[in-house]
């Protein structure tokens, strides 16, 4: 089933592994594991993403291993966990990385289920809408093809399945997603360990949590109580995302509000552009239908936008996504 993605990945001597621009657990957990596999093979990996790695994922060992240039002298590129060209616009609008992607081979690893790929380049497309994560993709295939997986990969694929399945509690999860830990925890993950470094790095100071009472206070409902919203603009992205992600500090909350079935947070910065994180609790399962709407990605549970317009625009446009999302579950 993979020999196509072996014969490509044999072949290559310097591979760059690429982030979407909204990176999470599992991009960064898969990335990280792709690099230890394919370095104890002999390649050389470098792991790339155009913007910084979030404040909240770096209690991810290495996660500073990943670099914000481009190397057009690697031979392929291995793009995990999107099939978007919006999550990559920043990267495609640099000639040189969109040269490099338009002329040499990639592979795309990806599990989001029924998303088609707007990739405006040649690539070998992998994915399994089964898995709950690139992650466990990434597990199967390293199993398929009986690629060693050291302590450290199986770490960050760890990292990548618990990140995304939200601790194996998403209905995503399946038999096989347990049946992947297991077997990685048999590779040397520590789940112990590695939860304990979560927490360790979750820890807030008075200022933050002085802050996420103000963005509770700040939070708008919709559409009945089903959406809430909350806007955070520039100058409180500048002031507290050294110590915290401000989205990530009020997003469960706003889930666990009785009626609520999507939390949404906007994003603002100064050159106009507007970002979205959006969680769905189960019931509803259309944060990737949501973020379609404005040419984002993600999963029913957890996907995100990016958008140029004013935010007045852009909010009228999430209640009309959001609206129509909700009313097609029925």
């Amino acid at each position: 089933m993979y020999k196509r993605i072996k014969q490509l990945l044999d072949d290559a001597q310097h591979i760059v592994v690429i982030q979407a621009e909204n990176p999470d657990g599992d991009s960064l957990g898969s990335a990280l594991a792709l690099e230890e596999i394919l370095s104890d093979q002999g390649k050389t990996v470098t792991l790339y993403c155009a913007v910084d790695m979030p404040k909240y994922l770096r209690h991810i060992s290495d996660w500073d291993r990943v670099v914000s240039e481009l190397p057009t002298k690697a031979d392929t590129a291995l793009i995990v966990d999107t099939v978007s060209d919006t999550l990559l616009s920043k990267t495609l609008a640099n000639p040189a990385a969109a040269h490099f992607l338009g002329s040499h081979p990639v592979v795309v690893l990806d599990h989001h289920d029924g998303v088609e790929s707007t990739l405006p380049f040649a690539h070998e497309l992998v994915s399994d809408g089964t898995a709950v994560a690139t992650g466990e993709l990434i597990a199967t295939i390293a199993r398929e093809l009986k690629w060693p997986v050291n302590a450290a990969a199986a770490a960050a694929l760890y990292n990548a399945i618990m990140s995304d399945s939200l601790g194996l509690t998403t209905a995503s999860t399946t038999a096989e997603s347990y049946r992947t830990v297991a077997y990685l925890i048999d590779c040397g993950a520590v789940p112990f360990e590695l939860e304990n470094e979560r927490r360790k790095f979750m820890k807030k100071t008075a200022e933050i949590l002085t802050y996420k009472g103000v963005l509770i206070q700040r939070v708008e409902y919709y559409l009945d109580g089903a959406l809430a919203y909350v806007h955070i603009p520039w100058e409180e992205i500048e002031q507290y995302s050294d110590q915290y992600n401000p989205s990530m500090l009020v997003l469960d909350e706003m889930r666990l509000v009785e009626n609520v079935m999507v939390a949404v947070a906007l994003k603002t910065y100064p050159d106009g552009r507007v970002t979205a994180k959006i969680r769905a609790n189960p019931e509803a399962k259309v944060a990737d239908a949501i973020a379609g709407y404005f040419g984002g990605g993600g999963h029913g549970y957890a996907a995100g936008f990016r958008a140029y317009d004013s935010l007045e625009t852009v909010k009228r446009e999430l209640l009309e996504a959001t609206d129509k999302a909700l009313k097609g579950l029925g």
